[in-house]
């Protein structure tokens, strides 16, 4: 990289270079930056260079009043701003300061979209900053919320709604995005939003539009989708197929396809379709399940015994639930040479009609069939914790207040330590609550949530909960996939992304209770994760990006968005 800036100059443009020889290789430099440091001048391009009034409504070269007096008379800014001149950290202090001053979280999401859509850099800036106190208030759990209301709080599009009109032409529907040079691409058809339900026509980047079933929805004055019944069978599968080639024509093979909140019965069917054909992921399934993984495996420090050791049982055997036991399966077969199927009868499912057992094997879906063992009839959660006597009990059923006092109290009788964790997003739809877990189980309880939840005081002594977020996962998986130019998802990539996150966790912070790292840290754990991703794509020969790098998690930072300003011509 050293040399590569000696030969650039003082004057050279990084509009001048090849982009297929930028610093983040797989990661190609889509803002035109990698080759400069902060400190270097560059130039805002939009579609010609922005200046004045454009260049204040441009919100990813927009500063505000941080734009110096040089750069104010350079694109005529002048009389178009107060006089004041104020650093990025003033800045951020400032909207900081704002935010904390609105009551309810939802006011909070719309104070930072609001700012997104103004100034990008400034945006990222808090994020990155303040990620542990906004992390909440743009994700889960307040983003449920603004998924709820989002035709009421919609501003401006930020990404693209292809629906049944476009069916015919999405390939024309993309090229309308005016970037051309994408490499990860979220998309859902928002049939199952968090543990919400069918929301509908929502805020994805991109968004599928076959219909909605929610009736609320559809006589809502205000909802932004298509008012008509959820398309399904040929109609859908022919959409959805449309648009896989489609990204794949206008982006190339490399774009990796991220399906986010897909209902049980697409999601599986989607992923099995498109994986050996296109670069895919599911969240909803290999995602989620990667950080429970890493949230298993780490716990062990403190349950004791080995992965093989322990006895698990879910409440909920959908897309969460059977991904994750699949995955701590695939691990346990993985270190104890043992054959996948042995491994499965370590693990236990419940869903809406009992334990999951052979005698209901006819009437079971596909993905469930693989967890029907040779067991009586159970009907309850409690009943099955009393006769199975697990260690280890996970919700992902997207219903809350499931883990009764009775079944804390049942897991605590047995275990000296229960690992206890209730998934399902967002806050009201837990199994249970962090202070019920602690206090039911006298304080027993290793305890980890999808939604965040406040330290609990118990007898004198102070718990802090983990938090199972996939946002630990997918940054970094998908960082590793692309800088690597991995051609396929492998399911040993998503054991290398557990493993990685379960390593970052310290001594200080299992003495706390905490099976995963503080999100403080992301930054770090991400380039982590995607080292290890990437590690494995070359190691599975999956990967095109040569020579490998020497340092992958150096490779990996490289390669990561910096939110500071920049100075311009």
């Amino acid at each position: 990289m050293e040399s590569t800036m000696k030969e650039l100059g003082d004057s050279a443009s990084v509009l001048d270079l090849d982009p297929k020889t930028a610093v983040g290789g797989g990661v190609e430099d889509v803002y035109g930056e990698d080759f400069a440091t902060e400190d270097q001048l560059i130039t805002p391009w939009t579609v010609s260079v922005a200046s004045g009034y454009s260049l204040l409504r441009d919100p990813r070269h927009n500063k505000g009043l941080a734009f110096t007096e040089k750069e104010r008379d350079a694109h005529y800014l002048s009389g178009l701003l107060p006089p004041v001149v104020l650093s990025q950290q003033l800045q951020e202090k400032k909207l900081m300061n704002s935010i904390r001053q609105y009551q309810l979280p939802i006011q909070k999401y719309m104070a930072m979209m609001e700012l997104e859509e103004r100034n990008e850099r400034l945006f990222y800036k808090l994020l990155i900053d303040n990620v542990e106190e906004l992390l909440p208030v743009v994700y889960t759990p307040t983003v449920g919320e603004a998924c709820q209301k989002y035709g009421s709080i919609f501003r401006r599009p930020q990404g693209l709604y292809i629906s049944l009109k476009e069916k015919g032409r999405v390939l024309d529907v993309l090229k309308n995005w005016p970037e051309r040079s994408i490499q990860v691409i979220v998309v859902t058809d928002g049939e199952r939003i968090l543990g919400l339900g069918d929301l509908g026509c929502q805020c994805l980047p991109i968004t599928i539009d076959v219909g909605t079933n929610n009736e609320k929805l559809l006589n809502d004055e205000f909802y932004i989708g298509l008012k008509q019944r959820r398309a399904t069978g040929q109609e859908y599968s022919e959409l959805l197929h449309e648009f896989m080639s489609a990204v794949k024509q206008c982006y190339g093979e490399k774009v990796l396809i991220q399906f986010e909140d897909f209902a049980n019965h697409n999601a599986f069917e989607l992923l099995a379709k498109y994986r050996t054909s296109h670069l895919v992921f599911n969240d909803d399934i290999q995602g989620t399940a990667s950080v429970v993984l890493a949230g298993v495996v780490s716990a062990l420090k403190i349950l004791g015994g080995s992965l093989a050791d322990h006895k698990f049982l879910f409440l909920g055997a959908g897309e969460a639930g059977t991904g994750i036991a699949e995955l701590i399966a695939l691990e346990m077969s993985k270190r104890t040479n043992t054959p996948l199927e042995e491994c499965r009868k370590r693990i236990y499912l419940v869903d809406s009609k009992g334990l999951i057992v052979k005698s209901r094997l006819e009437s079971l879906q596909h993905f469930k069939q693989p967890w029907a063992h040779e067991h009586e009839s159970v009907k309850t959660l409690l009943e099955a914790v009393n006769t199975l006597k697990p260690t280890v009990l996970i919700g992902a059923s997207g219903m809350g207040k499931t883990f009764t006092k009775e079944v804390i109290e049942a897991m605590s009788s047995f275990n000296e330590k229960p690992l206890i964790m209730a998934l399902s997003n967002p806050t009201s739809q837990a199994e249970c609550t962090a202070e019920e877990a602690y206090t039911w189980s006298k304080g027993k309880a290793i305890f980890a949530s999808g939604s965040p939840f406040d330290p609990v005081e118990y007898e004198g002594k102070v718990f802090v909960p983990g938090q199972g977020n996939n946002a630990y996962i997918f940054p970094g998986f998908g960082l590793g996939v692309v800088m690597s130019g991995a051609i396929r998802v492998h399911d040993d990539m998503l054991l290398a992304a557990s493993e990685a996150l379960a390593e970052q966790v310290t001594d200080a912070e299992y003495e706390k209770g905490l099976i995963y790292p503080p999100f403080s840290k992301i930054r770090k754990i991400s380039a982590e994760i995607a080292a290890k991703v990437a590690a494995k794509a070359y190691e599975l020969g999956l990967a095109s990006r040569i020579p490998r790098p020497a340092s992958l998690v150096k490779y990996a930072e490289s390669c990561m968005y910096s939110p500071v300003y920049r100075n311009y011509r």
